[in-house]
């Protein structure tokens, strides 16, 4: 299946390791404030991380492989009749993550697309 993308704080990565699960949403909100993980297609990794993260230096961009996800996985339009983006409806099992890597912006502050 084709891999899903999380961009995450590196300090909130490394909690994660060591509690050996993840339950944040996104940018300080927690699988339970909202309900679900937020994640992203290649395609969409640069736009969200410019509408969210913008200027931070911290990130690192989880590769997850869908196959080995322990909770449900539901692409969901973020408004009515928009783009899908993929969901996590649980706990992100740390054996999914199948690569880590720093997310850097470019030298203009703005993130590119993941290189494959």
């Amino acid at each position: 299946m084709t891999p899903i993308f999380h961009i995450t704080r590196s300090r909130d990565w490394q909690s994660a390791r060591r509690e050996g699960i993840y339950q944040l949403s996104t940018r300080e909100r927690t699988l339970r404030d909202v309900g679900f993980i937020h994640c992203s297609y290649a395609h969409q990794v640069a736009g969200v991380a410019n509408a969210i993260y913008q200027g931070e230096r911290d990130l690192v961009l989880l590769k997850i492989d869908p196959d080995l996800l322990k909770a449900p996985l539901r692409p969901e339009p973020a408004t009515p009749g928009g783009e899908e983006f993929p969901h996590i409806y649980g706990p992100l099992n740390l054996d999914a993550v199948i690569e880590v890597r720093q997310y850097l912006p470019a030298a203009d502050g703005t993130y590119r697309p993941p290189q494959p």
